[in-house]
């Protein structure tokens, strides 16, 4: 019975090494193959992209390199559907901002387009434009008509230039602003001359910006503002700057035009002269 002891004791020792040596085996065995698996998935991905037409895989559901040309097509057109939104949208906003530049452009994400435009002044013959165009005898001064809607700074987006005037294209809160640049040429005058000279030395120079609506008769003023044209005696010319601006709702259909007292004397410079027109709300 004494003897019988050492050797139980020795068998239950050997029993145990002999399991954790099978487990051990058994555990390095499994990893070696799931390494294996993992090796030989990663080769087949990479060499589906290498060396080979991606659209000459064939569309097999079950065939690794299907998979992923699948996911990375869909990846490539996910980033160029936003590349190409995200460009769309900077440069309406772009050119809005070079109008504006204090403009605070809200619902950015907003899928409606911008309604907004910028015409300037457009150099014509001033033989052309000579006395400008009168719109009728209930408007005061005379209508400009030359604007530049496409070249240069000018641009109409969703919005229509016709004679000189911009067409609302939906109803809404828009702002309005106009500017006119006057410029005076002053021949030398003779002594009798001089109190001629001093009568124009004293006219203002106006600009209005009328609305004409499909529902009243008669074109209806929005704005005007004004300066004095005063000069010394001695100046080839002067120039005069008029500018003015506002929220004004509008509806559909309506149009927006700018005239000023003395047509012949506007400076068309597209940075001098300009007229504008862009949805708020």
């Amino acid at each position: 019975m004494t003897g019988s002891g050492p050797k139980l004791g020795v068998l239950l020792l050997v029993a145990v090494l002999l399991q954790t040596v099978v487990v051990t085996i058994t555990v390095l065995h499994f990893t070696t193959a799931l390494n294996s698996m993992k090796e030989t998935f990663a080769r087949s991905s990479v060499s589906c992209l290498t060396g080979s037409d991606l659209r000459s895989v064939p569309a097999v559901r079950g065939d690794p390199c299907w998979q992923v040309t699948q996911q990375l097509h869909l990846l490539i057109e996910k980033s160029l559907s936003q590349r190409y939104h995200r460009e769309i949208s900077s440069a309406v906003r772009d050119e809005v901002s070079r109008v504006l530049p204090s403009l605070v452009m809200e619902d950015r994400a907003s899928p409606r387009p911008k309604v907004a435009a910028h015409v300037t002044g457009s150099f014509v013959p001033k033989v052309e434009r000579e006395g400008g165009v009168s719109p009728g005898r209930r408007v005061q001064g005379q209508k400009i008509s030359w604007w530049e809607g496409q070249k240069g700074l000018a641009f109409l987006q969703d919005v229509q230039l016709v004679d000189g005037e911009l067409v609302v294209p939906q109803p809404g809160l828009y702002y309005v602003y106009a500017q006119t640049y006057f410029r005076h040429s002053h021949a030398l005058q003779e002594e009798g001359e001089e109190a001629e000279e001093d009568d124009e030395r004293g006219k203002p120079l106006l600009q209005y910006v009328y609305k004409k609506v499909t529902t009243y008769p008669v074109p209806i003023l929005l704005m005007k503002t004004s300066r004095t044209s005063c000069w010394s005696r001695g100046s080839q010319f002067s120039l005069h700057s008029a500018h003015q601006g506002g929220l004004f709702p509008l509806s559909t259909g309506d149009r927006l035009f700018v005239t000023v007292s003395n047509a012949s004397a506007v400076d068309m410079d597209e940075k001098s002269s300009f007229f504008g027109a862009f949805l708020i709300s």
